[in-house]
């Protein structure tokens, strides 16, 4: 593939020409050459682009990203471990989310906060002082959300 300018590999890849500036101030992207002050792209660089753009897509850091793309294995390493774990609280967290919503979806009550009995179980053991929200949002280690108060067959 023969170098292509900044406004052509912007166009391939979908991304601004000021991000490709960016991601050549961040030392993330340099172009393979310049000519006539422009910017000039390789198939090289523009994989590099294309990493950054679906790693930003999928939630990651451009460091994390950029420590793929350049770091020593042990750093890029540890920092996908690092956003793997994050990724797993979020997955964790999403679910519990559901659970929650789901239970009062299809509680027969008419305000499950107000009136569903697992529900304001739930809230009167926090209200009580004994439990908390990180333990009724199902946080804690033992089974202690919703679906493990008495009561909760949802």
């Amino acid at each position: 593939m023969d170098l292509i300018p900044i406004g052509e590999a912007a166009r391939r890849l979908e991304i601004s020409a000021s991000a490709l500036r960016y991601y050549d101030e961040l030392g993330l992207v340099p172009p393979a050459a310049r000519a006539g002050g422009r910017r000039m792209y390789g198939r090289r660089e523009l994989r590099r682009v294309a990493f950054l753009r679906i790693a930003q897509r999928l939630g990651l850091s451009l460091d994390t990203a950029g420590a793929v793309l350049d770091g020593p294995a042990p750093r890029w390493r540890s920092s996908i471990d690092e956003q793997i774990g994050q990724l797993d609280q979020l997955v964790a967290r999403a679910a519990q989310a559901r659970e929650f919503l789901v239970h009062a979806r299809d509680c027969p009550a008419e305000h499950p906060a107000r009136d569903c009995p697992t529900m304001t179980g739930a809230l009167d053991a926090l209200v009580d002082g004994v439990t908390t929200v990180d333990r009724l949002a199902g946080k804690a280690t033992a089974p202690t959300g919703l679906s493990g108060l008495p009561g909760s067959s949802r």
